[in-house]
Order: structure tokens, then sequence, then C-alpha cells
């Protein structure tokens, strides 16, 4: 995969998929070391790694820290003020100018990543925690594709040869990704009309995917996450990351029959909503408002259905990355976010807000959500050895109690 380094300008002539991301998801605007100092987010500093740096990426980096010395500024004014969402509102759009400030960068960004693909396996031994910053900076649009096939290990997989023969073979599931192809990303030009190529690329997929693994076979949500995949690739390839995901990142349990692991990242979340938002989850459940409500499709789509695409692909960036633990921060950054607002609603109210108000809260400065979902308290050891064995205890008095009923 030997990548050129090319200026970023004039990218228009850019494969149709690949150009068709957001242009909000571009090297310019994403930027956020701050987030470098919070839990289980190493310390990425102008300093660290620097044995294995050049001069370049150390400049690079010190403008980078710079700018998101800027962010953090400006999201602790943000926290601070408590008066209405109208203001709320306001903060975040005074605040993109910071973000707007980076656009001197691009080209040294563009070059780094064309540097980091080009020198692919020494970035991942050698410099795994500026990876990781860099990643959660947003990996420039144009390095999207080739960057998810490398994270996911996607890029020569002998499942590939058997996608041409697969499309041949017909799939008990045809029916059902047919009626739901047209509801994945319908305002989408990709995927917009009957005979388009982004729905027949999207179906061949899905098919493809429910013919190598029978016991899941097709669920809705996933056409979600291959959608976007297919903005970014071609269909071979996007399969290939597809099933790597499945395999790899927990998401073949979780679009399991059974949703099994659905209901694990639920009883998680519910928890660390408990432990960090005492006030909000105690309204919750005075309103009957439950988890599942809100939060089943932000595991199902990774937040793909709730944000606008240019916020959804860079949380998805460092999902391809760090995996799930991005969900959960980002729910619980935006229950944080709201939880003012919520407080003071009722079931039907809050059902409105996070349809309408939360998804579009940070529009104009994705850093500053990632930002916050850094600053979000996670314990992965607690989140997998403890709350895993509770919830598997849960479940199988459940079974005994259904045994003894019938």
């Amino acid at each position: 995969f030997q990548v050129r380094p090319r200026k970023p300008r004039g990218l228009g002539a850019v494969p149709a998929p690949a150009a068709m991301a957001s242009p909000a998801v571009s090297p310019d605007s994403s930027s956020h070391e701050a987030l470098s100092s919070v839990n289980s987010a190493p310390a990425c500093s102008p300093t660290s790694d620097s044995e294995n740096l050049s001069p370049d990426e150390l400049e690079l980096l010190a403008k980078l820290e710079e700018q998101n010395r800027l962010l953090e500024a400006d999201s602790k004014s943000m926290r601070s003020m408590n008066g209405s969402r109208r203001n709320s509102g306001s903060s975040l759009v005074s605040s993109s100018s910071a973000s707007s400030n980076l656009s001197h960068l691009e080209e040294d960004t563009w070059i780094l990543w064309g540097r980091i693909v080009n020198e692919w396996d020494e970035w991942r031994k050698k410099k795994e925690k500026l990876l990781k910053e860099l990643i959660r900076k947003g990996i420039p649009h144009h390095f999207r594709a080739i960057v998810w096939q490398l994270l996911c290990s996607a890029t020569d997989m002998p499942v590939k040869n058997q996608y041409s023969e697969l499309l041949k073979m017909s799939s008990p599931c045809e029916k059902l990704i047919r009626r739901d192809i047209a509801r994945t990303y319908p305002e989408h030009e990709f995927f917009k009309g009957q005979d388009s190529l982004g729905q027949e690329v999207l179906f061949n997929v899905m098919k493809a995917y429910s013919l190598v693994d029978r016991e899941v076979g097709y669920c809705q949500g996933s056409a979600f996450i291959v959608g976007l995949l297919l903005m970014q690739m071609p269909e071979e390839e996007a399969f290939c990351v597809f099933v790597r995901l499945m395999q790899e990142y927990r998401l073949r349990e979780l679009f399991k029959p059974s949703m099994a692991e659905l209901g694990l990242c639920i009883y998680q979340f519910e928890y660390m909503l408990q432990e960090q938002l005492p006030e909000l989850n105690i309204h919750f459940r005075s309103q009957s408002f439950l988890t599942s409500m809100y939060a089943s499709s932000w595991f199902l789509t990774l937040f793909l259905t709730t944000f606008p695409l240019p916020v959804a692909t860079r949380v998805f960036d460092i999902f391809m990355y760090e995996g799930l633990e991005i969900v959960f921060r980002v729910g619980m950054a935006l229950l944080q976010f709201n939880q003012a607002e919520l407080v003071q609603l009722d079931m039907e109210g809050m059902s409105q807000y996070f349809q309408k108000v939360i998804p579009h809260q940070f529009d104009s400065c994705p850093d500053k959500l990632i930002l916050r979902a850094f600053q979000v308290k996670y314990n992965p050891k607690k989140m997998k050895s403890r709350l895993e064995k509770e919830y598997a205890a849960i479940k199988n008095k459940e079974m005994e109690e259904q045994i003894e009923i019938k």
C-alpha cells in the first residue's frame, strides 16, 4: 500500500463513493489533543514517543497541541455556562473559531498520514500511542478506506476471493434485505433511488455476509455500518472489513438473533449512568424511560443513525481502533451534557429531545464531543470482569425461572 503523499488541493477527482463522504470529515476538521490527559488516554505531548519521531512530526504535534489548548479552554467555558439551551448553542457556534484556525495544518496532516500508511507496521509497533491520538483527532477522509482496512487487518483476507461466488448464490434473507435497503441512508445521494449503485452494492454485501454467517444472517442495523464502509471503498473491500468487524469487534454477538450482547451493553451502560449521573438515573426511572429506548441504536449502529455523517464518522474512526468503549464514552458524554434539560422533561419530551435536539448539538464541532467522551470515567476491568459476571448470573436465573414456569 505505497501511498505517495499529495497536497490536499483539488481533491474532487476521487472515486465516487469516497468523494461522497461529507466534506466536514476532512483533515482540517479534527483536533483534540487535550483529551489525552484523561482516563485511559495516554498523554501525547510533543515529547511523547519522541525518540521515534522526526522533527517534522514533533513540530506538527506541537501545533496540534496548541490548537487543542484553545478547544479545551473553550470546552471548559461551555461547561461553566448554566443558562438556557440557547446559550449553550451559541457557545458551540462560537467555539468553532478555534477549529477554523487549523486550516494551515491541512498539508502537514496530509503528508503525515501518507507516511503513516506507507510505514504502517512501524507505526503500529513503535508509535502506537501517537497513532491512537492522531486517530482520535480524525483520519483524513481520503485516507479512511486504507486506514480502516489496515486497522482491522482486512487487507488480505481469503474470504475476499469467495465474494463473487457468493453473489451467484441465493440467500434466505434476500427479501428482508431488499425491503430494508431503501431505509438505509435514504437522504444520501449514493443510496437514493431503487436502481442506484449504492443500493445495489449494499444489497450485494449484506447478501454475501448472510451466506457466510448463517447464524446471524441479516440484521437491519448492520446495513448502516456497511453503508458507511461503501461510502469509502469498493464493495469487495467493504465486505472484508465488515466480516472482520463482526468477528473481532463484538458486533457478531450484538447482531445474533438473541441479541444477548446488546442486553449486556445496556446493563453495563446503566451501571455507568447510575454511578456517574444518579440524579438523571432516578428521573429516567420515575418516568419509566428505559435505557434501551434511547441507547440500543447507539450500540447497534455505532451512532450512524444518531449523528450526521461527519460526526458519526469521527466516532467510527475511534471505534475501528479502540472498539465499543467509544460508544459507552460518547453516550455518557451526551447524557452529561444534557442532564440539566432532561431532568425537566417527561417521557414524551425526552423522546423528542433525543430524536431532535441531541443529534445536532455537535455538528459544527465534533472535537468537543470527542473531548467530552474521553473525560468520562470508564473502567474496562470492571466492565469486563464484574459486570459481565453479574449480567450472566441474572440471565441464568431468569432462564431457570422460565424453565420452572414451563
